[in-house]
């Protein structure tokens, strides 16, 4: 039973029962602050393939193909690409369980393997999203910085435009509470995405035609090629996964299972083809020497840097939203009054002070670690690869383990077991990076 209160000028307050135990309301029913069962798939589908097509793709080509090379490089693109999709649309169908919805992953995970799974989950996910919003305000921070490098010979520094990212990622998500209400600004989000990527991929061409001294060598050590490999995994990984599918699905109407996999399967078709294709152009323009963020390496006049980076800037303002909205969700459901509007006097001035305190608390920490590739492959291997590939076969196991062919238990806990191993040593991969990061830059560095 679900209950939805609507108005055309507040966001509805959503309650979703849990599971019932002989009468009862299980421990893992849901109240939630936001909006449930209200979206179409056209709407969520373009909330994906805008999200995942923001400013991070400008800094894949140096993060997934120039440690892999151009045959690795490919059949790692096409195998992630592909299993990443098939572990979401499976995901997508244990939405509902014995007809009761599971609006957060971590509840589901709780409910099936207890209240343990329920708070690893709880933490992989937090870490991915905290460390994805840091990486969204370093990205908004590169780009201004950037625009301001093409008006001044001593630009500021980079911590400046970080703080300026903080706070406008903090007034967008004040007046815009919700996932749900970032449906008037989606279209905005289209064409500041599609904008900045058609002239991006005009400049790449032309510069990749006059480039006549590129190389795609993979440098260092084999050592260092072995482990680069691993963090290009992770790469990947992030930019096809955002691990939290359950939370998206909850703002979808019913039937919600197969809304979902119509709006992945705009993802993985449309949204994929264009993030991957930006990728491969950027490595095939400038080989193994491009740099982590595309615009850096633009060849022509100074308008077409300062468009590109302000497109960036301004799309990372919307994009980064929908990441960051489970959070802004637990913390509205806990420390908001659920029986008044979410737009009342009292709810605004607790929202604003929540949202104040978060993006304070990453834009400092962003600040003191500018280093954009750790944030990418850190939380691609440690809190991605569990969420995105483990879970789902775990969860296939427990709800259907008893009544399932043999060989559909055996390629789940292949996966299980296979998945573990990479993101153990994907994770090691990306503490490596981190400290030799350390060791070559300062706290507060300007990179």
């Amino acid at each position: 039973m679900e209950k939805e209160e609507k108005s055309s000028n507040t966001e509805a307050l959503s309650i979703e029962p849990g599971p019932v135990k002989g009468g009862q309301i299980h421990e893992y029913g849901h109240i939630s602050a936001h909006t449930t069962d209200h979206d179409s798939w056209q709407q969520v589908a373009l909330m994906l393939v805008t999200s995942f097509n923001c400013g991070y793709i400008l800094s894949f080509s140096n993060l997934m193909l120039v440690p892999l090379g151009w045959t690795w490089g490919i059949i790692c693109l096409i195998v992630v690409g592909l299993f990443t999709a098939y572990a979401n649309w499976l995901l997508a169908g244990f939405h509902f369980i014995h007809g009761q919805r599971f609006i957060r992953y971590r509840d589901l995970m709780g409910f099936l393997y207890g209240r343990e799974m329920y708070y690893l989950t709880w933490v992989f996910q937090y870490l991915t999203l905290l460390l994805g919003n840091m990486g969204f305000i370093l990205l908004g921070g590169r780009a201004l910085k950037e625009i301001n490098s093409e008006f001044s010979d001593s630009p500021l520094r980079l911590q400046y435009f970080i703080i300026i990212t903080g706070v406008t990622y903090f007034i967008f998500a004040s007046l815009v509470p919700t996932m749900s209400a970032m449906r008037s600004w989606l279209v905005t989000s289209f064409i500041l995405t599609f904008s900045y990527i058609i002239i991006l991929l005009v400049v790449l061409v032309k510069d990749g035609k006059s480039n006549k001294n590129r190389d795609y060598d993979i440098r260092g050590s084999k050592v260092d090629k072995v482990f680069n490999g691993f963090g290009a995994i992770s790469a990947i990984i992030v930019c096809n996964t955002s691990g939290l599918l359950l939370e998206i699905q909850s703002t979808l109407r019913k039937p919600a299972v197969k809304n979902m996999r119509k709006a992945l399967h705009m993802q993985y078709s449309v949204g994929l083809l264009v993030y991957y294709g930006v990728s491969i152009v950027g490595y095939w323009a400038y080989g193994s020497t491009v740099s982590e963020y595309l615009p850096k390496e633009l060849s022509g006049p100074k308008w077409v840097k300062v468009l590109i980076n302000s497109a960036v800037f301004l799309q990372s303002i919307i994009s980064q939203h929908m990441f960051v909205a489970p959070i802004h969700e637990m913390l509205d459901t806990k420390f908001l009054k659920l029986d008044e509007s979410m737009h009342s006097r009292e709810n605004i001035k607790r929202r604003c002070s929540l949202r104040a305190l978060l993006f304070s608390v990453n834009t400092f920490v962003t600040a003191a670690f500018p280093f954009m590739g750790d944030f990418v492959n850190l939380f691609g291997s440690f809190t991605l690869i569990p969420i995105t590939f483990m879970f789902p076969s775990m969860i296939f196991i427990k709800v259907k383990g008893k009544t399932a062919r043999i060989e559909n238990k055996v390629w789940h806990w292949t996966n299980i077991v296979l998945f573990s191993l990479l993101a153990v040593v994907t994770t090691i991969s990306a503490v490596r990076l981190i400290i030799n990061n350390v060791r070559a830059y300062h706290f507060f560095a300007d990179t």
